[in-house]
C-alpha cells in the first residue's frame, strides 16, 4: 500500500498596499495647534514625535506623519484637514 503525499498549493499572501500621510505647513497654525491635533488624529503618536512632525513640516514645508492602509491614511487625512491642517496621502513607494 503506497501512502500518496498531497501537496497543497502554495498561497502567498500580498500585502495591501500602504500609504503615507503627509502634512504641509501652513501659516496660519500655531505650532501647540499642529501637535495638540496630530496627538488627537493618531492616537500612537507621542508628544515628542508630534513635535518633531511639526518641525518638519514647519522646516521643510512637509513631514510625513505615518504610513499606514489606504482607509485609515484617508481617515487621518481628512482628520487633520478637520483640524484645519493641509494634509495629503500618497502611494508609499
Amino acid at each position: 500500500m503506497s501512502v500518496e503525499t498531497i501537496e497543497k498549493p502554495s498561497t502567498t499572501r500580498k500585502l495591501a498596499p500602504r500609504y503615507r500621510v503627509l502634512l504641509h505647513n501652513d501659516d496660519y497654525n500655531s505650532m501647540e495647534h499642529v501637535v495638540q491635533s496630530l496627538i488627537a488624529t493618531v492616537p500612537s503618536l507621542t508628544q515628542p514625535q508630534a513635535v518633531s512632525i511639526m518641525m518638519e513640516a514647519h522646516t521643510n514645508g512637509l513631514a510625513l506623519v505615518i504610513t499606514c492602509a489606504l482607509e485609515h491614511a484617508e481617515f487621518y487625512c481628512e482628520t487633520l484637514k478637520s483640524h484645519g491642517l493641509s494634509s495629503t496621502i500618497e502611494p508609499d513607494e
